[in-house]
């Protein structure tokens, strides 16, 4: 098998950061990465707000979970928002919408990691807070934050987060997860 892209193979959820601002050419090509992302009939159905200023940093910081004091350091956050009729809605009821956000949510990740960038994703906030805040209409889901900045010191870290900066990637065999031709994988039984 040939490598990885290297962006791929280095992409970690690194939580050590730098408080140093990102230059704005910088965060343009991340969001234009994101941007450029494939989506089903090129709906483009991910609408992003990027968090930069002071003030919006510090109101959308106040909403993290605890186990997130690390993003308190992030100079640069994205919010990945979508509405389902924004995207391909499927004759099974498949709302596409948060695949295809995914998909610009990876790019603009993998971009962040070709510019030197820590991009980590979460899921600990409070949606509800964040998205009145902002002013983000009801019907749209605040899907995830892209905590962003440049790798930084280590020593804000808890014991916990520490030793995860530095573990191996923990990654699944491929036979777990990956299939040819059909499903070979065990089932529980009395699951269809």
């Amino acid at each position: 098998m040939g490598s990885l892209l290297r962006e791929i193979q280095e992409r970690r959820a690194k939580r050590a950061l730098d408080t140093r601002k990102v230059p704005e050419d910088v965060v343009r090509r991340i969001m234009a990465a994101a941007t450029w992302a494939p989506s089903c009939f090129n709906n483009q159905p991910w609408r992003f707000i990027v968090i930069e200023s002071e003030k919006a940093l510090d109101t959308v910081k106040g909403y993290l979970a605890d186990g997130n004091y690390w993003a308190q350091k992030s100079p640069f956050i994205v919010l990945a928002v979508t509405e389902n009729e924004l995207d391909c809605r499927l004759s099974d009821t498949r709302n596409y919408a948060l695949f295809d956000v995914g998909l610009a949510v990876e790019s603009l990740v993998l971009q962040a990691v070709k510019e030197g960038l820590v991009a980590h994703p979460i899921a600990g906030f409070k949606p509800v807070p964040i998205k009145k805040v902002l002013g983000i209409p009801g019907k749209y889901t605040l899907i995830t934050l892209v905590i962003l900045g440049y790798p930084g010191d280590e020593s804000h870290l808890n014991e916990k987060h520490l030793e995860l900066e530095h573990s191996e990637r923990d990654r699944k065999p491929m036979e777990e997860v990956v299939m040819f031709n059909s499903w070979t994988l065990e089932r529980p039984d009395n699951q269809d």
